[in-house]
């Protein structure tokens, strides 16, 4: 089987070929992006980090409420963003959530356009659907490779890598939602005369709602789950800690961190959970 090998499809050959251009054609694109990623994270950590810990977490409650507008949830926020202050990770915690609301505005900003775009045409979408499956497959360490590559160690590199490996969530949900609206409720539209502009925004994106929200909450728990990835390119927050308690064998601070990570991500996850009525 010696010749097989030998003569072996040059996939990573190919692959750093076109880092390589990419790197040097594209740098000056790639920069701007990495000046508003820069500007973006930048942005919400000035929000975060600014004001007192208390008037953030008061903040934070009054969104779960205009959410849920359930007193049971906006108390768990309260008692959950308490915990995380009184274990002194209130810093850790805002680089983090920083660094997921970006992935989330720049996860939705693309991918729901997209999932609406293919749910109206299901041909593209069966072209799109294996580059969304190759997406979600590849090992997540290997979307750092690029990143640094292209934007050097930081945040940014972070952000990177965490859009991609989230976006199909948001192109997924939003294109279930889309393409399952019911037919004799898009009947009924077009027999009293509805435009297609009208269908989507009165009819289409109402009904999708509770799926695009579901891809929302997606975004929000698969980039959380990316931050000791992050950590690994630079990025701050919650993976900084996780990872040096791994250098260090160090169990109470992993177990530290990893609590607070778990406790972010169940509020993240009951304030943004939306159910259909």
């Amino acid at each position: 089987m010696d010749w097989l090998t030998e003569n072996k499809i040059p996939i990573g050959k190919t692959a750093a070929h076109i880092f390589d251009w990419l790197q040097k054609v594209g740098q000056g694109f790639f920069d701007t992006i990495a000046d508003g990623g820069e500007a973006i994270i930048d942005a919400l950590l000035w929000v975060m980090l600014t004001p007192p810990p208390l008037v953030t977490i008061l903040g934070f409650v009054v969104i779960a409420w205009l959410l849920q507008r359930s007193w049971k949830i906006c108390l768990f926020v309260a008692l959950g963003f308490l915990f995380i202050l009184n274990q002194d990770y209130w810093e850790e915690t805002a680089e983090s959530l920083t660094l997921v609301l970006s992935a989330c505005l720049v996860c939705m900003a693309i991918g729901v356009p997209i999932g609406i775009f293919t749910a109206h045409r299901p041909r593209v979408y069966k072209i799109v659907q294996p580059i969304l499956d190759l997406m979600q497959t590849l090992p997540t360490f290997v979307y750092l490779i690029p990143a640094i590559v292209f934007f050097g160690i930081g945040m940014v590199p972070g952000l990177l890598a965490t859009v991609i490996f989230v976006l199909p969530a948001p192109i997924r949900m939003t294109h279930l939602g889309i393409s399952s609206t019911p037919e004799p409720l898009l009947e009924a539209v077009q027999a009293f005369g509805g435009t297609k502009r009208q269908t989507l925004w009165k009819v289409e994106l109402p009904y999708a709602l509770p799926q695009i929200m579901a891809g929302l909450n997606q975004t929000i728990m698969l980039s959380l789950s990316m931050v000791v990835v992050a950590a690994l390119v630079g990025a701050d927050g919650l993976g900084v800690p996780v990872v040096r308690a791994l250098n260090q064998v160090n169990t109470s601070l992993g177990f530290e961190s990893g609590f607070v990570i778990v406790v972010l991500a169940i509020m993240l996850d009951r304030v943004m959970r939306i159910e259909r009525k």
